[in-house]
């Protein structure tokens, strides 16, 4: 099961330095192309580390969106 939050990257200010891919207990966070960082939704757990580590502030945690029944 998910947890209810995500790392999202605001890619326009992201430095693209790898910091958080490597700090990601789950690999769920790669920096594309050498361009910026990319989070797989699929795989983060939202625990935060990448938050914590990015020397720009560029990642934050969000909420998952609720399921529409």
């Amino acid at each position: 099961m998910l947890s209810k939050k995500y790392a999202a990257v605001d890619r326009h200010r992201c430095a693209a330095c790898g910091a958080c891919a490597g700090q990601c207990p789950r690999g769920a966070v790669s920096v594309w192309r050498g361009c910026y960082a990319w989070v797989n939704e699929e795989l983060c757990v939202g625990c935060g580390m990448c938050t914590r580590i990015c020397p720009v502030g560029c990642i934050e945690l969000k909420e998952r969106g609720g399921d529409c029944a």
